[in-house]
């Protein structure tokens, strides 16, 4: 007898345990649950549109590669951005090119599109000032901030203790924090931004 598919509010790690059985439909949920969402984590790292789409794609595709790997108990959502992360690294050692530019040239690069909470200016001078960041505290920020991850999941994408990643995202938060409020933006606007972004 054949496993009836998830449903539609199936867990991700529901998906993923019926991705591995060999459910298509599995896979093609959890794209379309976290596609946009990457895509906002690999913009906010810095990534152009075009980079960012390339991006998730290599990511989904390492994931069902990896499938295998998955552990049955296991949260999808670290592992997942583990392989969204390091692929991200992989590009920028590549491209041979740091993410961190200058905030006014990366308020110029942030592309605007109509229906996309990033567009708007507030999104551009968050996005500006991040990218002015330091790579490693970045990517603390953009996990903890705007995905709402805790601070151990993000040590174990990142590979660091919990301990490291509060000092990275400590010291991160405080140059953001002088970043925004050069630009303007309080810290109550950012974080409502934060929030409006998920």
């Amino acid at each position: 007898m054949v496993d009836p598919a998830p449903s539609d509010d199936a867990s991700d790690e529901a998906l993923m345990a019926a991705h591995v059985a060999g459910d298509r439909v599995a896979f093609t949920r959890l794209f379309d649950r976290w596609a946009p969402r990457l895509r906002q984590t690999f913009a906010r790292s810095g990534a152009r549109r075009d980079e960012a789409n390339d991006l998730v794609q290599q990511t989904f595709l390492q994931l069902h590669r990896a499938r295998a790997d998955f552990k049955p108990g296991a949260l999808l959502r670290p592992w997942l951005y583990t392989i969204a992360l390091n692929l991200r690294r992989q590009q920028l050692r590549r491209a041979g090119r740091k993410p961190e530019t200058a905030l006014g040239e990366r308020a110029e690069q942030v592309a605007v599109a109509g229906d996309d909470p990033d567009a708007s200016l507030m999104g551009r001078v968050v996005h500006a000032a991040l990218a002015s960041l330091p790579e490693a505290q970045r990517e603390v920020i953009v996990l903890h901030w705007f995905e709402g991850l805790s601070f151990r999941e993000v040590g174990e994408i990142v590979g660091a203790t919990q301990t490291a990643v509060k000092v990275r995202a400590h010291r991160g938060y405080a140059k953001l924090r002088a970043e925004l409020e050069a630009a303007g933006v309080t810290a109550a606007d950012a974080t409502s931004y934060a929030g409006a972004g998920e």
